[in-house]
């Protein structure tokens, strides 16, 4: 196995399962693209989705979930039920490429089955080789204004995020003192 990025305009490479890293890609091209390639009947991978972006200004984007959290919470409806409305990055884009999916018809169930949504590369997906949709990459201009899934989440539920940056971060610490050891010996 290789762990080379293939860079790929519209048409998708010609594999069963494709592995997406979602770093610096626009939310909503890149969950159109997946959806689009989900319901071709491919089983799609997307790691680092908390590196994907939405663009527009931080506090915008902040103040919209946020009213969009607490919408629930009405007179007409005290307890708090309905929808839920995804907090962490994977279930953000996962929800987003769920809107995408004629997710009421059988063909939208089944491709819905074929998408994994991952924060960070999870250990099998660390040695293959990744997928970047050009026409999805976040155009970087001075000025331009974005925000990561990751600030975003962080703002909404600062605690949860605390306990996986901590995680993260030993995990990645253990990674390194591992690979560490393969090289002396």
């Amino acid at each position: 196995m290789s762990n080379k990025v293939i860079i790929i305009d519209r048409n998708p490479p010609q594999l069963d399962e494709i592995v997406i890293d979602a770093t610096n890609h626009v939310v909503g091209r890149l969950a159109s693209v997946v959806a689009k390639w989900a319901l071709e009947g491919r089983r799609i991978i997307v790691v680092n989705a908390e590196r994907a972006v939405v663009t527009g200004d931080f506090n915008m984007v902040l103040n919209w979930y946020k009213t969009r959290i607490s919408e629930w919470l009405t007179h007409y409806n005290p307890e708090k039920a309905g929808p839920k409305i995804p907090r962490k990055p994977d279930r953000i884009l996962r929800r987003i490429i769920r809107g995408m999916l004629p997710r009421k018809e059988l063909r939208g169930k089944q491709a819905y089955k074929r998408i994994k949504v991952f924060m960070g590369v999870p250990p099998q997906y660390m040695n293959v080789d990744k997928v970047i949709i050009k026409g999805a990459l976040l155009s970087i201009r001075p000025g331009a204004k974005y925000v990561t899934l990751e600030e975003l989440w962080s703002h909404i539920e600062p605690i949860q995020y605390e306990a996986w940056k901590k995680a993260k971060d030993a995990w990645e610490a253990r990674l390194k003192r591992a690979q560490g050891k393969g090289d002396k010996a």
